[in-house]
């Protein structure tokens, strides 16, 4: 895997920005340089320790999906080798974990799909038996999939503060009627797509979210990342049962250690174990493996 990236620290370009997970800089006044690099982020908070291998293992798999999904909806991928465009003593830094990607206007707003009652989206079912407004069925139980995929989107958070969730028409009223259902449309188109994928390999896609910008000529395109174990529940189909969070190949494997711990969700964020960074260090390797059908030094 080589050394663990927490931080990159590329010379040769202006730095735009630093993400929870990814930093990005600018190539001339177009396009990005966007290095995923291997920190972690749960519940909105950076843990102070990286998960060496994580950053390659989710550029590998959201450039996967981005070629799968690209007759569905064009994406903000250029094309451009990430090492032709830093400096030479640079290369380490982008080698496998980097894109260079179209500048697009990002909207304002999480696309997230569900397809199966977990997470917020069941804390919010219990309480008021809707999601996001949209009311579902009575009776349902955790981790239950639901009649149909629903659009649940969230706000796009700051760093270290929380995504919140919204209904359709708060979405509409911030990014226009029109953009709004275009977004839910391919949405659902996507992870319906994908989902049909993920089960021909033995995984279920229970929730992911997708982030989406416009070009120059207003065109929507998916950016960002895309149906990565850090976006997405993947649950694999032989442990799947109604009643019961199934054990999974994201990140719910450290979502599931804080709970357990006297953290108020807040920075600063609890010392990682050594044993649960290499378990989960695994577990992405595991889910690549799981969707590829390659590891990550075959791609």
């Amino acid at each position: 895997m080589g050394e663990a990236l927490f931080e990159s620290s590329i010379r040769s370009l202006p730095l735009v920005y630093r993400g929870k997970v990814r930093d990005s800089y600018a190539v001339g006044d177009d396009k990005l340089l966007i290095v995923t690099t291997d920190r972690l982020s749960a519940f909105d908070v950076v843990m102070k320790q990286p998960i060496p291998g994580k950053g390659k293992v989710l550029n590998a798999m959201s450039n996967f999906w981005f070629e799968l999904l690209a007759p569905i909806v064009p994406n903000h991928l250029t094309g451009i080798a990430p090492e032709d465009v830093v400096a030479a003593g640079e290369v380490d830094q982008v080698r496998g974990r980097a894109v260079v990607a179209m500048k697009l206007k990002p909207v304002p707003a999480e696309a997230v799909v569900r397809g199966y009652l977990v997470g917020s989206g069941w804390k919010d079912y219990r309480a008021t038996g809707s999601i996001c407004g949209i009311r579902l069925p009575a009776g349902l139980q955790m981790a239950e999939k639901l009649p149909q995929p629903i659009f649940t989107p969230a706000t796009k958070a700051a760093l270290g503060t929380h995504d919140e969730n919204i209904a359709f028409e708060q979405l509409a009223a911030t990014v226009g009627a029109a953009l709004a259902e275009d977004m839910r449309a391919t949405a659902l188109r996507l992870y319906v797509a994908a989902r049909e994928y993920a089960e021909s390999r033995g995984i279920i896609i229970a929730d992911t979210k997708f982030e989406f910008g416009l070009d120059d000529d207003g065109t929507l395109r998916l950016m960002d990342e895309v149906l990565t174990a850090d976006s997405s529940r993947y649950w694999p189909v032989a442990e799947y049962r109604i009643g019961v969070s199934p054990p999974s190949f994201d990140k719910q494997f450290v979502r599931d250690w804080l709970e357990a711990q006297p953290w108020n969700k807040a920075p600063p964020p609890p010392e990682l174990p050594p044993e649960i960074i290499e378990r989960t260090a695994a577990k992405y390797r595991e889910a690549l493996r799981a969707i590829t059908g390659k590891d990550l030094d075959a791609l």
